[in-house]
């Protein structure tokens, strides 16, 4: 039984490598490069890098094209940004909303140096909290006038 490996699993095998990310350092550099390019940049043989760049290209890190004889590279940088997605996308919110907080207080935008939609909600709680007093007094002026009865 053979199972699928995982892409995030492929990319990370994939950036392990120190020749490899030379090799995509150098993809990035300059787009549709050949193999040949790459082989001029590297002591090794062709054939390693040929082993190298199979594993980039199956981590999806390297787009390969072929043209007529020669193959064309491109860098990928959708697998990366997934991962980055995957451990940031809660902490970046935060720090987002941090961030615009204090925008707004040092701008001066707020008297209480709270987001427009904040001062908002802030009104409503001081509007419901009158609310429940008036509706309390009502409630005790009814018992008082029971019990004068």
């Amino acid at each position: 039984m053979s199972t699928a490996p995982n892409p995030t699993d492929l990319v990370f095998q994939a950036l392990a490598s120190q020749p490899r990310r030379q090799m995509i350092d150098l993809v990035i550099q300059s787009p549709g490069c050949s193999v040949n390019d790459l082989c001029e940049h590297f002591e090794f043989s062709r054939i390693a890098v040929m082993k190298h760049l199979k594993v980039l290209v199956e981590a999806r890190l390297i787009l390969s094209r072929k043209q007529g004889r020669t193959r064309q590279l491109f860098f990928n940088a959708a697998p990366i940004q997934m991962i980055y997605d995957r451990w940031t996308g809660e902490y970046s919110r935060f720090w987002v909303t941090q961030a615009v907080d204090l925008k707004y207080k040092v701008e001066g935008k707020s008297g209480s140096g709270k987001r427009p939609a904040q001062r908002k909600q802030a009104k409503n709680k001081k509007s419901r909290s009158r609310k429940t007093q008036s509706v309390t007094r009502v409630r005790k002026t009814a018992k008082r006038k029971a019990k004068e009865k």
